[in-house]
């Protein structure tokens, strides 16, 4: 049954102010299920991002034979041991979740198990062909629909064959797929990465009791894991999603007098992009208190509206922030001159193709751009109020529509998201703490 879409608009009838938590990291949090489920006992988990994705991983790994539950904040999750995996009964429904279907993909890549996976129509469109080429080498056979896409099939094998993998395109995905596959692979598993992309994966296979070295060489970053360990269970604590953060810490730059602190955000350096491209356009960025939770660095983040200058965005520098560029784009609309962002390649195979879909409702809002092959030039207004009022059609996409609802803030006629039920897939809390910063929702 199809339920009617739910239009969102925001207003800001003056300065956002106050303290406020985003939710735990969904990178982090996806990877902790998983490992938990395959370390030997109970891995206790705090700060679970509650989002639709993570609990497909959840729901996913208990058909695989993990015991996953949540008492009162916190989650318990008891493993099967590397090796463990049961061929699960039914279909893995992996709903919208890119991350969850390339991920357990790897994991099962290696287990004797036949598992099929099926999503949404926005999921079943996006092509599985990067991880399914270097799974492929390792043993595992695949039966897709056209184009390498869902719904498809896959049968592991067990033991599966030791793979050194180049990385062809930078992708934290592929790199944790092989990754994960290599768990259970005897011997040494390598992948070699020309570009870094985030390492959360590296860093908790090794908080867990793996076997794992990272040297950097002419050829780029060199990550060997030693097959077949046996994972211990872990208390985690998962430290707020950077992408999540980054809304309201560009609501706040954008809003006239905003004074927000954003606590306990994630701030490893290969997701922290967005507030250092920030911070080079002048936004008034504090980072405090800086510490390490669990393997993780984590800091809270102080903001403070003021100018923004448009820039030249380093194309090196977008796969550390390359689920931020909409939001990106939502700043440099404000920013005084402006500021052209290139290599974004990616961007096009997202949940939407993301740059054609933003190009598409920033215009509609009044904003002047270029939309070029890899990217966007946008020129500012200087910090002065956009028209706005458009209802922008997000395509479905969380963090589409979450960006134009924060562009929404600071227009003179209201931006209309066309359906924000999205949002719940990373943010379900999203429109409750822009409330509670002074946003109001326009009926």
């Amino acid at each position: 049954m199809d339920h009617p879409p739910i239009p969102l608009s925001l207003a800001a009838a003056g300065p956002l102010t106050g303290i406020v938590t985003v939710p735990g990291d969904k990178s982090i949090s996806h990877r902790s299920l998983m490992l938990g489920a395959l370390a030997v006992g109970e891995t206790v988990i705090t700060g679970l991002l509650e989002g639709e994705d993570v609990l497909a991983t959840a729901a996913a790994m208990t058909a695989m034979g993990a015991s996953i539950q949540k008492k009162d904040q916190t989650w318990h999750v008891h493993g099967v041991g590397v090796g463990g995996l049961l061929q699960p009964q039914t279909a893995l429904d992996m709903g919208n979740s890119g991350t969850s279907t390339r991920l357990l993909m790897g994991l099962v890549a290696s287990h004797p198990i036949t598992a099929t996976f099926i999503g949404d129509a926005s999921l079943s469109r996006r092509p599985m062909g990067r991880v399914i080429d270097p799974l492929s080498l390792m043993g595992a056979s695949f039966t897709a629909s056209p184009g390498g896409r869902l719904p498809l099939t896959m049968q592991g094998l067990c033991p599966a064959v030791p793979l050194r993998y180049t990385l062809p395109v930078a992708s934290a995905q592929v790199k944790s797929a092989v990754l994960l596959a290599g768990l259970n692979t005897p011997g040494r598993t390598v992948v070699i990465e020309p570009v870094a992309t985030r390492d959360h994966s590296e860093r908790m296979l090794a908080g867990f009791g793996a076997t794992l070295t990272v040297e950097p060489s002419p050829e780029g970053r060199i990550i060997t894991l030693h097959g077949e360990p046996e994972l211990r269970p872990q208390i985690i604590t998962v430290p707020g999603d950077p992408s999540s953060a980054a809304f309201p810490l560009v609501a706040a730059l954008i809003v006239p007098g905003s004074d927000v602190t954003i606590a306990n955000v994630g701030m490893n350096p290969t997701r922290a992009g967005l507030v250092t491209i920030l911070q080079a356009m002048g936004a008034d960025i504090s980072v405090m208190h800086p510490r390490t939770v669990g393997g993780e660095p984590v800091a809270d983040l102080v903001v403070r509206h003021g100018a923004l200058t448009g820039i030249e965005v380093p194309p090196d520098i977008a796969p550390s922030m390359i689920d931020e560029f909409p939001i990106l784009f939502v700043a440099a609309a404000f920013a005084q001159g402006t500021t052209i962002m290139t290599g974004l390649d990616e961007l096009r195979v997202k949940e939407s193709d993301r740059i054609a879909v933003m190009a598409a409702g920033l215009a509609a809002c009044g904003v002047t751009l270029k939309e070029l092959p890899d990217g966007l030039a946008i020129t500012g207004t200087g910090g002065d109020p956009l028209p706005g009022g458009a209802t922008v059609d997000a395509h479905l996409d969380h963090r589409i529509a979450m960006s134009f609802a924060i562009l929404g803030l600071n227009a003179r006629a209201p931006v209309t998201i066309d359906d924000a039920r999205p949002i719940a897939t990373s943010f379900p809390t999203f429109v409750a703490m822009m409330e509670s910063l002074g946003a109001t929702r326009r009926k």
